[in-house]
Formats: structure tokens, C-alpha cells, sequence
């Protein structure tokens, strides 16, 4: 992963759930957490998007919008989002740009075998679009707690 803590969060105008389209510039003056995530409605991506829904409230409350990026499609985002009730954007990144520019479109390996897949990661954005937090490789459990933490010491 090549961008750290300080750097300028990569620019994106991507299409979201519901039809639209959202870029980072439209968020700025909002604290952000962009979070990467494989796949739609698989274990781990439900239970980490079902997190950050269950605490929707208080993400809002210290003035943070989520977001949630993956490589599925519109469609997929739009069944995901309804299936798990979820209130916040999902954006899609089809062609994996975005991926690539945050750094975690990356060479994994299961039971031997290598591909290219999304590494789970989250940052945090502040107002400015500077990146004032990272989690590479996240884990699931207690990570949504760790991201409100962070949020509201900024």
C-alpha cells in the first residue's frame, strides 16, 4: 500500500448504488471513510458493511460520511444495499482505477494459488482531503469501532 498518513487522497468520480454518481470533491468540507471491501454480499463484506450500518448514527453525529468501494457493478451494489438495508453510497469500480491509485488492488494467495484481488483497507479523510488514517488488511471484527474512534478525535 502506497499512500500513508498526510498524503492527498486520490481524486474519483465514480458511478454509486441507485444510478448516480459521487466524487471526492463533493464530500470536501465532510470527514470521510473509504473503505475497500472484495466483494458484495460474501461473508466478511457483509459483516463489515453491516458495522458501519449499525452505526450509521454516530458516524453522522461526529460528522462522517462512509462510503464503501468495490470492483462489483451497479447492479450488485443496488441488490447488496437493499438485501442488508444499508445508508450509505457504494461506489463502483469496475475498472479497479480506484483500486490502483489507493493501492489495494494487490497479488493475494489462497490454498497456493496467486490472483489479483482487493485488499480490505479503510482511510479516513478529513474535510480537506487529506488522508489522516489507514487500515491496510482490515479485520472485520471490532474495525468499525476502531474507525468511529478515530473519527471522532479528529
Amino acid at each position: 500500500m502506497t499512500l500513508t498518513v498526510g498524503d492527498k487522497a486520490p481524486a474519483f468520480n465514480l458511478p454509486t448504488d441507485g444510478g448516480g454518481t459521487l466524487a471526492l470533491k463533493d464530500l470536501k468540507g465532510k470527514t470521510v471513510v473509504l473503505y475497500f471491501y472484495p466483494k458484495d454480499d460474501t461473508p466478511g463484506c457483509t459483516t463489515e458493511a453491516q458495522g458501519f450500518r449499525d452505526a450509521i448514527k454516530d458516524f453522522e453525529k461526529a460528522g462522517a460520511v462512509i462510503v464503501g468501494a468495490s470492483k462489483d457493478s451497479v447492479a450488485r451494489h443496488d441488490k447488496f444495499k437493499a438485501k442488508y438495508d444499508l445508508p450509505f453510497h457504494l461506489v463502483s469500480d469496475e475498472d479497479g482505477t480506484l483500486c490502483e491509485a489507493y493501492g489495494v488492488w494487490v497479488e493475494k494467495n489462497m490454498y497456493g494459488r496467486k490472483y489479483m484481488g482487493i485488499q480490505r483497507a479503510t482511510f479516513l479523510i478529513d474535510g480537506k482531503g487529506v488522508i489522516r488514517e489507514v487500515w491496510p488488511k482490515v479485520k472485520v471484527k471490532e474495525h468499525t469501532a476502531e474507525v468511529l474512534t478515530a473519527v471522532k478525535a479528529l
